[in-house]
């Protein structure tokens, strides 16, 4: 495991195995893990969780960390994609990337000598997937048997979130309108894992058995243009008190943040008894420490 691209390049006992890491590290917060090493940040997008909590990270496994900025990079415009991992990979440890492209974290560690971690790409997003499954696993005890329904579309949380249930042997539910639904890509490589993957248009069929209910934002960045006509197709699509009451009594509630109120969550929501968004925003802390010990030490 030199690189984290994808959720599809882990095996069960290696998502266990970060998860545990991350719940020790939680406990104990500084240590000297990676005193002396250095992690370049590449974000093409914006970032509050993956800024703070990769350069938190660093600082409190004794490691330093490097912004680097759209302007000073361009990646594949300023730069060659090849030429930029070949030259930080002389100078860093690791890199972390946050593109628009997921191809663009695919050539990085293809060229790269050093571990390249996906922090964001418009295909998958791993750190965001693992830190949940981690909180899961603190509020359930277990991830075996549990039930996930994902509300609305479509977009890289949800890629890396089908993919991890289908890993780890849990039960995924999707609730999306037409043409919203997981690419054929994503769902081949979820089949042979031993979990089951379910798409329905429907949301109260997606959540009458769930222990967790997801969503995440209707229009992602970069697809602005597409505001108005996504609001349209995913009106019905909202995780409100109704959704919530249909499902299981000790649900918990999920969603990556930032939240759109009034579209895919409900003003007040995040705040319910059901919801763990901002435990789940915490560790991403903790697994991102987990994800860079794991690749860099």
């Amino acid at each position: 495991m030199k690189d984290l691209i994808s959720i599809a390049d882990l095996s069960s006992k290696d998502i266990q195995g970060l998860i545990e890491s991350a719940v020790e590290l939680k406990g104990k917060r500084k240590s000297a893990l990676l005193k002396g090493k250095t992690l370049a940040m590449i974000f093409e997008k914006p970032s509050l969780r993956t800024r703070v909590s990769f350069d938190v990270g660093m600082y409190e496994l004794g490691g330093h960390s490097i912004y680097l900025s759209p302007a000073e990079i361009g990646l594949g415009k300023r730069e060659p994609v090849e030429d930029v991992a070949e030259v930080l990979s002389r100078y860093v440890d690791g890199i972390m990337a946050r593109t628009f492209a997921h191809d663009s974290v695919v050539q990085l560690a293809k060229h790269a000598t050093v571990p390249v971690i996906n922090g964001l790409s418009d295909e998958e997003h791993p750190c965001q997937i693992l830190a949940d499954l981690q909180t899961i696993y603190e509020k359930k005890g277990t991830l075996k048997g549990i039930n996930v329904a994902y509300i609305g579309d479509a977009n890289n949380c949800a890629n890396s979130l089908l993919l991890a249930c289908a890993i780890m042997g849990m039960e995924f539910w999707i609730a999306c309108p037409a043409g919203y639904s997981p690419s054929d890509a994503i769902l081949v490589k979820a089949r042979g894992n031993k979990g089951q993957v379910m798409i329905t248009d429907d949301p109260k069929i997606a959540v009458q058995d769930a222990d967790v209910i997801y969503t995440d934002v209707w229009t992602s960045m970069g697809q602005e243009d597409e505001s108005a006509k996504r609001r349209k197709a995913f009106a019905g699509y909202q995780v409100n008190s109704k959704l919530i009451s249909a499902a299981q009594k000790d649900v918990i509630f999920m969603h990556p943040l930032p939240a759109h109120y009034g579209e895919e969550v409900a003003a007040g929501m995040l705040r319910k008894p059901q919801s763990v968004v901002f435990d789940q925003a915490e560790n991403r802390l903790h697994m991102q420490k987990a994800i860079l010990v794991k690749l860099m030490r």
